[in-house]
């Protein structure tokens, strides 16, 4: 038996500007060099996973769906406040060292550019995601958040997403000319432009800037 045959998967191929293979190398590195690291890209990260949890608002028994949960540092956090952690992630390594930290933990080796592998009708009190969504431009947010709410979240829940983002594209430049070359253009969030873009698509939208290049969005359905 391989290590993928642990994990249920989507198998679709698809062309990826980000593939998984470049975040197998960074695996066994991740979680030191997130700890340690200060200024952009995950300036304020402790911060922003705390205020995912804050946002989420965890109570035992809710089953949480963590997408793109790299080495499970946000799964760990709802797992240590009573609820059951479903973990997504494109890359094997960066799964494995997930399950590590969470034996009990469903694990799912799937790219979000595909269906999710998840029986049909299954629903989550929550849906949360770490440093994940700027690998995909504002169409494809836009159109992946109104897909996880309708098909994977009970009603009445949320879907909370901390990232690198900026305020606007005023600060966004502000850091690429600070950064110089050592920037890398990536499909940043620019809450002035998500947030309206998001309320167009028929949802309501918080954000919550936590540092100069990072904030939480909470977004749920409109019910009325």
């Amino acid at each position: 038996m391989t290590c993928r045959s642990a994990f249920l998967t989507n198998s679709a191929v698809v062309s990826d500007l980000f593939p998984a293979k470049d975040f197998d190398h960074w695996a066994a590195t991740y979680d030191v060099q997130v700890a340690l690291a200060g200024g952009f890209p995950f300036e304020g990260y402790a911060a922003v996973l705390n205020k995912i949890l804050a946002e989420a608002d965890p109570r035992p028994g809710m089953r949480v769906l963590d997408l793109g949960t790299g080495t499970g540092n946000l799964a760990v956090k709802f797992a240590a406040a009573g609820c059951e952690p479903w973990c997504v992630d494109f890359s094997l390594l960066m799964l494995l060292q997930a399950k590590e930290k969470l034996p009990g933990a469903r694990c799912f080796l799937a790219n979000l550019h595909n269906p999710l592998p998840l029986s049909a009708g299954k629903r989550f009190d929550c849906i949360v995601s770490a440093y994940t969504f700027h690998h995909f431009d504002l169409a494809e947010k836009v159109e992946l958040v109104r897909g996880l709410l309708h098909r994977f979240l009970m009603r009445c829940g949320r879907l909370v997403i901390g990232d690198i983002a900026f305020a606007d594209r005023k600060a966004q430049e502000k850091t690429r000319e600070m950064l110089g070359e050592s920037w890398e253009e990536e499909f940043y969030w620019i809450a002035a432009d998500a947030v309206p873009a998001l309320q167009s698509a028929g949802l309501v939208v918080r954000y919550l800037p936590v540092s100069f290049c990072g904030g939480v969005f909470t977004i749920w359905e409109r019910l009325d």
